[in-house]
């Protein structure tokens, strides 16, 4: 398995995040299943899958959204992925103290891209509209992650 804590120490304090692809039956040991073939990659409808740290596949929701075509899963040659019935993952948004709306800045683009409406907007007194995540109705897409102007959207498991 490849400790991703040890193989950053001799770089920069920014730590690069791995996302795991949806459907992945065993996260923790992504590692040492994937053979990286980039099978998956070639499968992403949306572009969004490409090669990580030593080369194994991870999502960049910089580059969009996980529409859960299930393609990734279905081109994986190893069994490495649940049933398309399952659920993708459990992970949902978070909204860091960077948010252009908690410095008090109108911005609601993350906002504009949830089709699930997870993230909507509160009136604040004295302030412009407070983002509120609604984490049950998040489904872990991404789409609000590539239009934030901050970059403060990051994505985490649900517990």
């Amino acid at each position: 398995m490849v400790d991703t804590q040890r193989r950053f120490f001799l770089r920069s304090k920014r730590r690069v995040n791995l996302q795991a692809l949806p459907w992945v039956k065993d996260v923790a040991n992504f590692t040492d299943l994937c053979t990286r073939c980039g099978k998956c990659q070639s499968a992403c409808q949306e572009s969004i899958i490409v090669a990580g740290d030593g080369g194994f596949p991870t999502v960049d929701f910089k580059k969009g959204e996980c529409t859960f075509c299930y393609d990734c899963a279905s081109a994986c040659p190893e069994n490495l992925f649940n049933a398309e019935e399952n659920a993708p993952w459990h992970q949902a948004i978070t909204i860091t103290e960077t948010c252009l709306a908690q410095n008090a800045v109108e911005c609601r683009s993350c906002a504009d891209a949830c089709d699930t409406r997870a993230i909507q907007f509160r009136m604040t007194l004295g302030s412009v509209a407070q983002p509120q995540i609604t984490t049950t109705s998040c489904t872990g897409c991404g789409a609000c992650i590539s239009p934030c102007p901050v970059s403060a959207i990051s994505m985490e498991q649900r517990v």
